[in-house]
This record gives C-alpha cells, sequence and structure tokens, in this order.
C-alpha cells in the first residue's frame, strides 16, 4: 500500500472514530439530560399528588375512601397516562392507562417499560392510612423524549455520512497534496539510479519535505565529485597498504638480523643472551603482527579478541625492555603506572605504546626524557606519553592521526618513518573503544593522552 493511501485511510479513521464518538457521546448526554428532567417533573408531580391523597385520608372521617376518590377526580392531569389506587390489589380509584402490578412496596420506586409504541414512566409508593396501608401508582408519558432521541439519531446519520464524503475527499486531497513532493523525489531518485546524474528535484515546497529535497539535490550535486574522490581513495589506499606492509617489513629485517648477529658473537653470557633472545623474539613477535595488522585493516577484524590486562605491568615490562636501547641515544626512559585493568588485545596495545614511544624518541635526536604515566581517571584509564622533544605547531594537531601524514617530511623520511604509526594507533584503539589526544608546543615537547575503559574490579 502507497504512503498516500496509508495517510487518506489514517485520516478517514481518525475523522470517522472522531465524529462518531463525540456525536454519540453528546446525543446520549442530551438524551439523558431529558429524560432525568422528565423524571425530576413527573417525581414532583406524583410527590404532590402523594402528598394530597394522604392528606385527604387523614381528614377523611368515614374512611370510605370517597373523599379521596373525589379529590383524585379534580386534579386530573393531562401528563399522566394513568392513575391508580389500590388496596390489597384491589383498585380503590382507577383511571387511564393500567399500571404494572408491583409487589408490596414501602418507599417510592420508579419502573420504565414500553406500550402500543409508547414510553411509559411508572411511579410507586405506599400511602400511609387509618387501617390498611394504600399504593398510589401513576404514569407518566416520556415518549417525546425517545422521540426527539430518534430524531437527533437520523440527522446525526444523515451529517455524518455528508461529512464523511466531504471529509473523504477532503483528505484524499489533502494527501495527494503532502506526498507529491515525495512522488517527485521518488522519480528523481529513479532516474539517479539510471545512472541519469543531472536529474534534480523541481518545485521544492517550504517545509520537512522541501528541505529533504534539497538536501537530496545537494547529494546529487556531489555525486559526480564523489565519483572521482572515491576512485582517488582506492588509490591511496593500495598506496597505504604498500607503505604500510614496507614500514613492518624493514624494522622486522632490521631486528631479525641484528638478533642473529650479536647470537654469534661472545659476549656477557647471561645479559647478551637476555638481549638477543628478546630482539629476536620481538621480530618474530613483530613479524606476526604485521600479518595482524595487515588482516585488521583488510576485513576490519570484527573477531578480535579482548581479554583483561593488568595494564601496569605490561607498560612497566615493555619500557623496561625499551629502555636498554634508548639509553645508547642518550634517552631517558622511565615509566610510573598505576595498578588496572583494561580489556585488550596485548600484541595490538604493545604496538601502539611502541609507536608512541618511538615517535617521541624521534622527536628528541639529541637526548632528552620520555615518561609513560598511567593512572585511573574518571574517563577510564589514562596513558600518557611525555616528551621534551622540539614539538608540534598547533595547525599540526588535527592531522597526526591521518595516513602518511608527517609533520617534518624530510625528517621524517631519514629515520626511516612514513607516517602510518599513529594512524594505525588510533585505529587499534577505536577498535578497544579507546581515544587519543594530543597536546604540543613548539620547543616545549608533546604530551600523548591514551584513555581506555576500565575494567572494575
Amino acid at each position: 500500500m502507497r504512503f498516500r493511501q496509508k495517510m487518506l485511510l489514517v485520516m478517514v479513521w481518525l475523522l470517522t472514530l472522531s465524529y462518531g464518538i463525540g456525536g454519540v457521546l453528546l446525543i446520549r448526554q442530551s438524551f439523558q439530560s431529558s429524560l432525568d428532567q422528565a423524571k425530576r417533573s413527573a417525581l414532583s408531580s406524583y410527590e404532590m399528588t402523594l402528598q394530597t391523597v394522604q392528606l385527604v385520608n387523614l381528614m377523611d372521617i368515614q374512611q370510605d375512601f370517597s373523599s379521596i376518590r373525589t379529590a383524585l377526580q379534580r386534579m386530573d392531569d393531562s401528563a399522566q397516562l394513568g392513575l391508580r389506587l389500590s388496596q390489597d390489589g384491589e383498585a380503590v380509584y382507577e383511571r387511564g392507562m393500567r399500571p404494572q402490578a408491583l409487589s408490596p412496596i414501602d418507599r417510592c420506586v420508579s419502573t420504565m417499560f414500553t406500550s402500543e409504541e409508547l414510553h411509559v414512566l411508572q411511579l410507586s409508593a405506599a400511602v400511609r392510612t387509618n387501617t390498611e396501608p394504600l399504593q398510589l401508582d401513576i404514569l407518566y408519558d416520556v415518549s417525546p423524549i425517545f422521540a426527539a432521541r430518534e430524531a437527533q439519531l437520523r440527522t446525526y446519520h444523515s451529517v455524518f455520512l455528508l461529512l464523511l464524503l466531504l471529509g473523504g475527499g477532503t483528505a484524499w486531497l489533502t494527501s495527494w497534496l503532502l506526498t507529491l513532493p515525495l512522488s517527485r523525489l521518488g522519480y528523481t531518485a529513479k532516474k539517479l539510479g539510471s545512472g541519469k546524474l543531472d536529474a534534480r528535484v523541481r518545485r521544492l515546497p517550504k517545509d520537512e519535505v522541501g528541505e529533504l529535497g534539497s538536501e537530496f539535490n545537494r547529494m546529487a550535486d556531489r555525486l559526480t565529485d564523489n565519483i572521482t574522490e572515491l576512485q582517488d581513495s582506492m588509490e591511496r589506499q593500495e598506496q597505504f597498504m604498500g607503505s604500510f606492509a614496507h614500514e613492518l617489513k624493514t624494522p622486522m629485517t632490521s631486528i631479525i638480523g641484528y638478533a642473529d648477529l650479536l647470537r654469534s658473537q661472545s659476549l656477557e653470557e647471561e645479559d647478551a643472551q637476555d638481549a638477543v633472545n628478546y630482539i629476536f623474539s620481538e621480530g618474530k613477535r613483530l613479524e606476526s603482527l604485521s600479518l595482524k595488522l595487515l588482516d585488521l585493516l583488510l576485513i576490519k577484524h570484527q573477531n578480535l579478541t579482548l581479554v583483561p590486562t593488568e595494564m601496569g605491568p605490561m607498560i612497566d615490562s615493555l619500557v623496561s625492555h625499551l629502555r636498554l636501547v634508548y639509553e645508547k641515544n642518550g634517552i631517558t626512559l622511565q615509566s610510573r603506572c598505576a595498578p588496572g585493568v583494561c580489556r585488550v588485545e596485548p600484541d595490538l596495545f604493545r604496538s601502539v605504546l611502541t609507536n608512541l614511544l618511538d615517535n617521541a624518541r624521534k622527536a628528541l635526536p639529541e637526548g632528552g626524557n620520555i615518561c609513560v604515566t598511567a593512572e585511573s581517571a574518571p574517563e577510564g584509564y589514562r596513558i600518557r606519553v611525555l616528551d621534551n622533544g622540539r614539538g608540534m605547531p598547533a595547525e599540526a594537531l588535527k592531522h597526526l592521526t591521518e595516513a602518511f601524514y608527517r609533520v617534518d617530511k624530510s625528517r621524517s623520511r631519514a629515520q626511516g618513518g612514513v607516517g602510518l604509526g599513529l594512524t594505525l594507533c588510533s585505529r587499534i584503539l577505536d577498535l578497544h573503544d579507546g581515544t587519543i589526544a594530543f597536546a604540543s608546543r613548539e620547543g616545549n615537547g608533546t604530551c600523548v593522552t591514551v584513555c581506555l575503559p576500565e575494567v572494575k574490579t
């Protein structure tokens, strides 16, 4: 079913429901109000007659009810369809329509019944006498009230039918006008889908649908440009993958070769062997990590396994293994880590820290200090890498995680960088639901802040 038809059905349904319920409630309230008024009027008349009968009965010395009959004859009321005064079921006085028989009563009761197409209200009550009690029954015609209700219902049905026709026509016209821009938008979308990139929505209204059409036109205007951008993006992606593989392959080859060279020399047995074994194992780990990261970039690694990890010992261990290498370059590397548990993939997160430390090292070509701090914070487990190097200009900070971006292109190229380290860090942290932020000033060093969700223990 089309949206236009749905809108038409909803509007007609709401019109029918609102007018139907409202009309029925109004007629019912009017009828009940008239009926209550008629009952109050009949009760007033009945009480007057009842009081008259009781008064005459008290003054009747003979107690043969002749005075009561005379009084009732003189009180002939045109609103009364019938009247009956009885004792033990025997009529003392009766005129007009015969009332319905009731069991003995001790208070005033009302009854509604239909007789010969008339709607009758019967009021009955006991009359106190000096002897046996009497029962007074009076009938009142309330048919005009029911007739008025029937007339109101007939008028209501006619008006309802006319209103339904007029409302249905108005609803159809309204739904057609409201959905016409959507029809034009759908037609234009079909033309765009068939390859006609110059198709645009015309004659837009000044409402939300018009805004949607304007946005659609702007989207179509950018479609041709996006095709070219997509081609460029594909080329950049191929370049990224090649450069990324080269960036990881070079340090892996160097580390493994250097490890083999150290292992073949006669050095101090214990220290040299530990260092050599670590370099060799790290080379193998980087080789494995390169394949893992390549898979990560190619298939987005949806099934990444995160495990709860004590962050302090892991960071301290990594800093301890790198400290000797950094000290050879005159760089003091230290860490101060508070306890904290985060869900991470250990190899990937070590790669993040290694990249951050390597960037800090490159900012200290003539020696300096690098400090890694970690602590629990309201936003999570916060890790900071601080250096007192050359710093960066403010306009460079927002581009640091872009692929192939280098603050100092000549210096980074000489140091072997291709501008992918921080890009990888950012993507790895996204997989960990973490964040990375940079603060730096030229000549005053740099602070890199990483925040990870902390597992509360």
